[in-house]
């Protein structure tokens, strides 16, 4: 029998973090500046606390912020952006409004001097405001034609209950009742720099960069109100939720289990199980359900954080008349995991695409970008990438067997399942208790 060494993880032990400098303006606003000077851009991360916002006029707010303000119209703001190189855009999350860009380096004053008018003077005009929530209805109505959108509202609302985190769309009508000087009062109230965070990645000397965005940002002032979330309920298992879709020719199974924050001690060997699990193409359950069964073509796993909490969550779409033995395979893998230690070699495997995708991540000035403005939401900042690098490598088979155990035991899990209750439910029923979805 040939024995398979498995290299050294010494090279993934230590990630060299890059030049950078903090500092929180007389507003407020927290600015972390890092210096990565790959390409003469600079990326631009602005997040605000926006937990508890009321959602229809939070979504439509997030699309409609650039369409003007008392001194520039829409066009004239992305003309303005578009001479230094640069642009931005706007996104919402349960807990943060997010407006993300970037510019030539040379162009930061001038793209800083932009977003500080949209943050303070903006002007939410009738007719732009009325194409933005037109173009929003549309998509929400898209969105909820689709399976995997149907799903993930379906889970959410039986995750989270009443919490403000059951649901993250709004319904169309809410939106289409939405008016501009409610955006404009919901401005006024929330997009504050208190508590935000401004992040800058490129090729920028960190304390000149902070300098800038303290004197063009410097008329950004006031409190936001109170948006911080109540702590998520715990996971409630029960009945598995049957979501009828008449003539659905696929089903789609979406489950979730306890998880831990990023700075708890079992997040770093639960993340090893989850991707043991389910988490990336090497997986038990893919290589269950994708290459040997040939029952989906992708199945996969996250661990979901928001500031008031976190979860794992597994997705997968089947084919109508395989849910029963694709929802067995789910539960059987989840039993595996949660009973046995993982193989040695499964581990090291795992715990090497664990690393690898950490250094991915911040191997460019937008991803780079995208961490450190993800991880500042959290209270964390980039050295954080050092300790969870370390805490990857040195878990142990013993550690990520006690985390599965105590997470991912198939008794944890809550599950739906999207489908043709007429052709699955039997199936479902014979695995499990199964409680039809009320609307």
């Amino acid at each position: 029998m040939t024995t398979h060494v498995l290299p050294d993880l010494a090279p993934n032990s230590k990630i060299k973090l890059p030049k950078q400098a903090e500092r929180t303006l007389a507003s407020g606003l927290t600015v972390i500046a890092i210096r990565r000077p790959v390409v003469p851009l600079v990326e631009i991360r602005l997040r605000v606390p926006f937990g508890r916002a009321p959602l229809p006029r939070a979504t439509l707010l997030s699309q409609a912020l650039f369409t003007g303000t008392g001194s520039m119209s829409s066009t004239e703001v992305a003309a303005e952006l578009q001479a230094v190189g640069g642009g931005l855009s706007a996104g919402l999350d349960p807990d943060r409004l997010l407006i993300t860009g970037n510019a030539l380096a040379a162009g930061l004053d001038r793209t800083l001097e932009i977003l500080a008018d949209l943050l303070t003077d903006p002007a939410y005009p009738q007719d732009e405001v009325a194409v933005e929530r037109d173009r929003l209805v549309d998509h929400i109505q898209v969105a909820q034609s689709q399976p995997s959108h149907l799903a993930r509202t379906a889970l959410l609302k039986r995750v989270y209950g009443r919490h403000p985190y059951a649901v993250q769309t709004p319904e169309p009508e809410q939106v289409r009742g939405v008016r501009p000087a409610q955006l404009r009062a919901l401005h006024a109230d929330r997009v504050r720099p208190e508590g935000a965070v401004l992040v800058l990645v490129g090729d920028i000397n960190p304390e000149k960069a902070i300098d800038a965005a303290d004197k063009a940002l410097g008329s950004w002032t006031g409190p936001g109100k109170d948006g911080n979330v109540p702590a998520t309920p715990a996971l409630e298992p029960g009945p598995l939720l049957l979501v009828d879709r008449p003539g659905a020719v696929q089903s789609s199974l979406r489950m979730a289990l306890p998880a831990v924050p990023r700075t708890h001690p079992d997040h770093a060997p639960l993340q090893l199980a989850n991707l043991i699990f389910g988490g990336y193409f090497s997986s038990r359950w893919v290589e269950n359900i994708r290459e040997d069964k040939g029952y989906t073509y992708g199945p996969n796993t996250s661990i979901e954080h928001f500031v008031a909490g976190s979860s794992l969550v597994a997705a997968v779409e089947v084919a109508t008349e395989v849910t029963g033995p694709s929802l067995l395979e789910t539960l059987y893998e989840l039993g595996r995991i949660a009973s046995l230690p993982p193989g040695e070699d499964e581990l090291e495997q795992a715990r090497r695409y664990a690393l690898g995708t950490l250094r991915l991540g911040m191997s460019t000035q937008a991803g780079l970008a995208g961490l450190a403005s993800m991880y500042a939401s959290f209270g964390l900042r980039l050295d954080y990438l050092t300790e969870h690098s370390a805490a990857l490598a040195a878990a142990t088979r013993e550690q990520v067997a006690d985390v599965a155990a105590r997470y991912m035991a198939p008794s944890r899990a809550v599950a739906v399942v999207l489908g043709d209750a007429e052709k699955v439910e039997r199936q479902l029923s014979i695995l499990t208790t199964v409680e039809r979805d009320v609307p």
